[in-house]
Parts: C-alpha cells; sequence; structure tokens
C-alpha cells in the first residue's frame, strides 16, 4: 500500500496579497482558484511536484461560523499560529536572498543546524511560518 502526499492548506486572510508571495516570489504555479459562499480557495504548487497542491484557504473556511469563531481565527492568524510549512530547496542560501530581496519578512537567516539541514525560515503575508531547508553537504 502506498500513501502520498496530494494537498495541504495554509490559512490566509488576503488572497491575492497570498498570490503575490506564493506565486510571485516563491514561484509556484497557480492550478485552481475557485470562489464559494463569498470564501476563495486557491492552489498551488511547485511545477516540480505535480501532484503535491498547496491550498491558500479562508481562515475559517465555514460560512456558518460564529462571529466570536471568526475573531478567534483572525487573532490566531495575526499571532503567526495556524499553519507553517516547511520547504526543500536546493540552495538555502540564494533562496534567503531571492525571498528577502522581495520584501518577505524574516525569521531566521540561513544557519546549520544539528539536525542535519541548513535552513532559514520567513513569515509570508498571513503570517504562517515557512521553512525553507537544504541537506547539509549537498
Amino acid at each position: 500500500m502506498e500513501i502520498k502526499l496530494s494537498n495541504c492548506f495554509i490559512a490566509v486572510d488576503d488572497h491575492d496579497k497570498a498570490l503575490a508571495f506564493y506565486r510571485d516570489v516563491l514561484g509556484l504555479e497557480v492550478r485552481n482558484d475557485v470562489g464559494y459562499e463569498g470564501m476563495r480557495w486557491v492552489t498551488v504548487g511547485s511545477p516540480s511536484q505535480p501532484d503535491v497542491n498547496i491550498v491558500l484557504e479562508p481562515p475559517l473556511a465555514d460560512p456558518n461560523a460564529s462571529a466570536a469563531d471568526k475573531q478567534t481565527m483572525a487573532e490566531l492568524m495575526a499571532k503567526g499560529l495556524l499553519r507553517g510549512v516547511i520547504f526543500a530547496t536546493d540552495d538555502c542560501d540564494a533562496t534567503f536572498e531571492r525571498i528577502s530581496a522581495a520584501g518577505g519578512e524574516v525569521l531566521q537567516e540561513p544557519m546549520d543546524q544539528f539536525y542535519g539541514v541548513r535552513d532559514c525560515a520567513f513569515r509570508d503575508p498571513a503570517g504562517n511560518l515557512l521553512r525553507f531547508t537544504q541537506p547539509l553537504g549537498k
């Protein structure tokens, strides 16, 4: 039996800002853009991984959510506590330079980690943690 990742979800509060980051800065391709009941889901992914999708979704994808729940989600998002994604890269330093030059919010400059990777970290426009890792020695 084979199990593979196909989709993961990242909550965003502004799809246009998220697209400018994920498409224009990171270079991911837009695969789908769907609206439903005033909400929007945009699917992006790496051209080198056609079977793995990242869905940029509303912070609370429930049209029947209470005002209190919506407020709670907005507060969690503002703190950067909702999601995180780790991307693999073949050049951590070049990735860092590209994203920081585009105005990405730097959380950690490239550094070697004791667990065998060189990585850096940013926040996307919605506050989500994004890490970019490169195996040491590559």
